[in-house]
């Protein structure tokens, strides 16, 4: 009696599976923040269960969203999971993929322990913030794990350097980009939506006054912004291949949008839906900071993926 063969899966069809837990580690954020913005934060007051071992309190939209939310990231570790199991059935089998696919089910369960800290907490702002950090984190990973997933990366494969002062700068570059999102964390956590809604128990803010913060994180704005266009004229000037021109015009559009939609936002009052899509562009933000930082090094494409710019 013969065995049945052993299922592989080629580089092509991982590289979806690693694009589809890219774009969970994007929901994430996007779906905690919707939860903060609706003042659904302390909708369920218990973790993992809703309310006294029961899924949902009540019928409100509130426990409704913040529920919502925990499944979303249950789904989500689903993902991640089976993106680990096709890594592992990768034929080729790459380590790199493997151990990013695995820290991005680390870093779901991270996220949802610490969800649940967050909850029993009372959404204490500094576990927010943090809370906001570690899912930023997880949409580095993920885009690194998809990028390489379409290149071949490994021992005596290519790696050129296309720049080596542009590559200096695209590492210290994550420098500036950290404070950035630091100041904008605490910023939050000093401003008006604290994740609780009317009828609940008020969360507490930051001791921080909200225009101070705003200050500091419009500070650290101005400098990346300058910074990210100042390094687009010097690329531009130089040699540079292409695809660090791309990458880097690609940054400061994002910085300069993002940027004025923080200003609108603060100007009109901080609105729930202009916050939302201030943490789109955070995430934005985030995504071209990673891809301008990879984009350093020119290798080849892996077989049967879709020829790109870089």
């Amino acid at each position: 009696m013969t065995s049945s063969p052993r299922r592989t899966v080629s580089a092509p069809v991982f590289r979806w599976f690693a694009f589809t837990s890219f774009l969970s580690m994007i929901v994430i954020v996007l779906s905690g923040s919707a939860v903060r913005l609706t003042g659904s934060g302390l909708g369920c007051p218990d973790w993992p269960t809703c309310f006294h071992n029961r899924i949902s309190g009540s019928w409100s939209i509130h426990p409704f969203i913040e529920y919502a939310n925990r499944i979303v990231t249950v789904t989500l570790v689903c993902v991640t999971g089976v993106t680990f199991l096709a890594a592992l059935l990768r034929r080729p089998r790459r380590r790199d993929l493997v151990v990013l696919s695995g820290m991005l089910i680390l870093g779901v369960v991270a996220d949802a322990l610490l969800g649940a800290f967050v909850v029993y907490s009372k959404l204490n702002p500094w576990l927010v913030s943090l809370h906001m950090l570690l899912s930023l984190s997880m949409v580095v990973v993920g885009a690194v794990l998809y990028h390489r997933s379409k290149y071949v990366y490994g021992p005596g494969t290519r790696a050129d350097v296309r720049d080596p002062h542009f590559r200096l700068i695209a590492r210290l570059l994550w420098i500036p980009f950290v404070a950035l999102l630091a100041a904008g964390t605490i910023t939050t956590g000093s401003g008006p939506h604290a994740g609780s809604s009317q009828g609940q128990l008020t969360a507490k803010r930051l001791p921080i006054a909200l225009s101070n913060a705003t200050w500091v994180h419009s500070v650290t704005a101005v400098l990346f912004i300058g910074l990210v266009t100042g390094l687009l004229f010097a690329v531009w000037k130089s040699s540079a291949p292409e695809p660090l021109k791309l990458g880097i015009r690609r940054l400061v559009m994002i910085s300069l949008v993002q940027a004025g939609i923080g200003l609108t936002q603060y100007l009109t009052h901080l609105p729930a839906l202009l916050v939302e899509l201030h943490v789109a562009g955070a995430v934005s933000l985030t995504i071209g900071v990673t891809q301008f930082h990879l984009r350093q090094t020119a290798h080849d494409r892996e077989p049967g993926t879709k020829k790109a710019v870089a």
